[in-house]
């Protein structure tokens, strides 16, 4: 079961061209049913019975702590793994065919008010020039354009056009969108980039180096948001996923259209990006309440 496993992830490294934190979860996850398996994973696929099956699933629905959201994606890692054996003729029948799995919990996101990103954003930073241009330089431009901070540390110098004011996008399974950049990220990517030697500023050189002058890694930027939280005084985690909600929430506040704000997140389904509108009704609930006189 274990070179299967392998097997699949490498499909999802090569093929499938999957991020490295989707590749973390998916290993994690198929770790987990393995464990679970014991020494019936030595069977390969005859390990992979529909009673066997069920039993996982009704294992880890039990597990008092695992979150609902986790149990559904531990599930779906599972499917994806089955579907692939399926694809490659290594199993000849569907084992979770018609298996009931739970739906996924959704949770309304976690964002800043717009007086709380300007308190972010306007923060003095300790520290080099440098370091404090390109890091003002990255909060600017994900708050522009509600970026994803593996899209971010993944941009090289040629993806921005200053000139129409776009940024070219490589998202969730290297998928290509075009989304506009304010003026203000704009500004301080120019000044960040203007900054560097011109052997770094080539359309093949990374966006944003690390100290040691390699492209930055994606765990550097929620240390650079916290870090920035802290000068702010902002008593509230601030995460690289709350700082594109909150582009995304005051966006909508602010009369964006739905199907807009899905092609700038780059959200596969509308649904997705529909749970802002959730965030919405609750923040013109608290505007009612607060200004209509008969309240």
């Amino acid at each position: 079961m274990h070179s299967l496993i392998q097997e699949f992830l490498l499909h999802l490294r090569g093929s499938r061209r999957s991020s490295v934190h989707t590749l973390r979860a998916y290993a994690k996850d198929l770790d987990v049913f393995e464990k679970f398996l014991g020494q019936a994973a030595e069977a390969g696929v005859a390990a992979l019975t529909r009673p066997r099956l069920r039993s996982y699933l009704a294992y880890l629905q039990e597990d008092g702590k695992l979150h609902r959201n986790t149990v559904v994606r531990r599930i779906e890692s599972l499917r994806s793994f089955v579907t692939y054996l399926l694809t490659q003729g290594k199993l000849d029948a569907n084992p979770m065919a018609n298996l009931s799995t739970p739906k996924v919990q959704r949770r309304l996101p976690r964002f800043l008010s717009e007086d709380e990103v300007v308190q972010l954003l306007d923060a003095s930073v300790r520290g080099s020039k440098t370091l404090a241009n390109r890091d003002k330089a990255i909060l600017e431009l994900m708050y522009s354009s509600g970026l994803r901070r593996s899209e971010v540390c993944g941009l090289n110098v040629g993806d921005l056009d200053i000139f129409t004011g776009t940024v070219r996008v490589f998202g969730k399974g290297s998928k290509e969108r075009i989304v506009p950049v304010g003026r203000q990220a704009l500004r301080h990517i120019k000044e960040y980039v203007d900054s560097r030697s011109t052997e770094d500023n080539r359309d093949d050189s990374p966006m944003f180096l690390s100290v040691k002058g390699r492209r930055i890694s994606d765990s550097a930027v929620p240390l650079i948001l916290k870090r920035w939280a802290r000068a702010a005084n902002l008593h509230k985690p601030v995460t690289p996923h709350s700082l594109r909600h909150s582009f995304a929430t005051h966006l909508l506040n602010r009369g964006c259209d739905l199907k807009s704000l899905q092609e700038m997140l780059g959200h596969k389904n509308l649904s997705t990006t529909q749970v802002y509108t959730h965030v919405s009704l609750e923040h013109l609930k608290k505007v009612y309440e607060r200004t209509h006189p008969r309240i």
